[in-house]
């Protein structure tokens, strides 16, 4: 069992920074892939980006490429997600998620059903 806690969420102006962090428990983390997700309201859960247990593959949606990166700390059971150059279309819940690996499908990792751990969520708030 995984245990996922995010922190970092607030309001941010467009143009700025934020790093969320989601802090992990259980035995797996460094060979589980780790992702983030964001849903806005009204709207459908959307992947946002992934790294691989080694920290050595990386995924990112097109919308945020360039300006989000996702890192890991496996001695610390931590992943982030450093957010730049914020856009109000940012503005979202954002999920950190867990799965079982080494499987690396990047069709896979875009779907929201096939990752098996999640975080309560927190807000980000971009405003214009």
């Amino acid at each position: 069992q995984v245990q996922l806690v995010e922190s970092g969420g607030g309001l941010v102006q467009a143009g700025g920074s934020l790093r969320l962090s989601c802090a992990a428990s259980g035995r797996t983390f460094s060979t589980s892939i780790m992702g983030w997700f964001r849903q806005a309201p009204g709207k459908e859960r959307e992947f946002v980006a992934a790294i691989r247990g080694n920290g050595g593959n990386l995924y990112y949606a097109d919308s945020v490429k360039g300006r989000f990166t996702i890192s890991r700390d496996n001695a610390k059971n931590t992943v982030y997600l450093q957010m730049d150059s914020l856009k109000p279309e940012d503005t979202a819940v954002y999920y950190c998620a867990a799965k079982d690996g080494p499987y690396w499908s990047l069709y896979d990792l875009r779907i929201p059903g096939t990752w098996n751990y999640w975080g309560q969520g927190t807000q980000v708030t971009v405003s214009s």
